[in-house]
């Protein structure tokens, strides 16, 4: 009986958060920390008409740019936590920037991990014209040459600044951290060579690779990727095990109630696998992940714990 009672007031829970964001007039806000263009904007569009549809609601996109992404982040970890606004956003929100800013005005545990949109790996770039053909000649010259070659980043603390730390550290070479303001610019002086190499995101140079205005000599995912599968992992080019993926998620603030997490998971997971989006999905060369928010939510905790441990050794803070 007992037992009848528990699982009633669980369903009851879950019919009563749907019934309350299905019914409501109050629109759900995706709050995008970043200015409108980039990753993070881009598949808050995507899912938003999906939900709209889904939960039967108006779903509005915000962005709410500034500090790093703190400014939209801080903003949805102090909102009600009802279900109603959501960070859409990098998942270096939860996993990275709360170990690297000592001044955050928010930490991880002020969000919950909600769904993992998509992920993808970064690929160490070389300009079109560099002697370095493949990945072992480039690791070769670096290890002959400590401090000799040079790597860009999007700027300090950013993803291509610490999986370039990673690699130094884990491949055993030293290479001088050439910081930007932005994935353009780094990105536009590997191209030209002023710099030697580059991490980014896969899908944000596909048509530079395409173009053969780069040329990708190593992914840095566990296998390679479909998208690419020329392209061989570090680990098999030569650093065992190394990984470094990018995600863009959906977070909520802590407090939302679990069954009213667990739909709005369904829902992007039902989204994120549908026909209608699977077109444009190959056009990104993004690859969903489906997985549920306390699947998505340990995965991030690894994340943390791993960037943590590599912030601290290698002395990176950012005011």
């Amino acid at each position: 009986m007992r037992k009848l009672v528990h699982w009633a007031a669980v369903l009851g829970g879950f019919l009563f958060s749907w019934s309350v964001l299905a019914q409501s007039a109050t629109p759900m806000r995706l709050i995008v920390p970043f200015p409108p263009g980039g990753g993070s904007d881009l598949f808050a569009r995507l899912v938003a008409p999906g939900l709209s549809d889904i939960l039967k609601q108006t779903v509005i996109v915000e962005n709410k740019p500034g500090a790093g992404g703190s400014i939209g982040a801080d903003m949805v970890a102090k909102s009600t936590p009802d279900g109603r606004t959501l960070l859409v956003s990098d998942s270096a929100a939860y996993s990275i920037s709360p170990s690297l800013y000592p001044k955050l005005p928010y930490s991880a545990k002020d969000l919950v991990p909600v769904a993992d949109v998509a992920r993808f790996a970064n690929v160490l770039l070389v300009p079109t014209n560099s002697p370095y053909s493949t990945f072992d000649d480039l690791l070769k010259a670096a290890r002959k040459s400590p401090g000799k070659l040079s790597i860009a980043s999007a700027g300090n603390g950013s993803s291509p600044h610490l999986t370039a730390e990673k690699f130094q550290r884990e491949a055993g070479i030293s290479l001088v951290h050439v910081a930007y303001k932005g994935s353009g610019p780094a990105i536009t002086d590997t191209i030209g060579g002023q710099v030697d190499m580059v991490f980014s995101g896969l899908p944000s140079v596909t048509e530079l690779l395409k173009s053969g205005r780069l040329r990708a000599i190593a992914i840095a995912s566990a296998q390679r990727s479909p998208f690419a599968p020329e392209v061989p992992t570090m680990s098999e080019a030569g650093v065992p095990g190394f990984e470094s993926l990018i995600s863009q998620g959906l977070f909520a603030p802590a407090g939302t109630p679990a069954p009213t997490v667990a739909r709005i998971n369904a829902a992007i997971n039902q989204i994120m696998n549908s026909k209608e989006l699977a077109v444009r999905l190959q056009q990104l060369r993004v690859e969903p992940h489906t997985l549920s928010a306390a699947e998505y939510e340990a995965w991030l905790n690894a994340q943390s714990t791993s960037w943590s441990r590599l912030i601290k050794e290698a002395g990176i803070v950012i005011d």
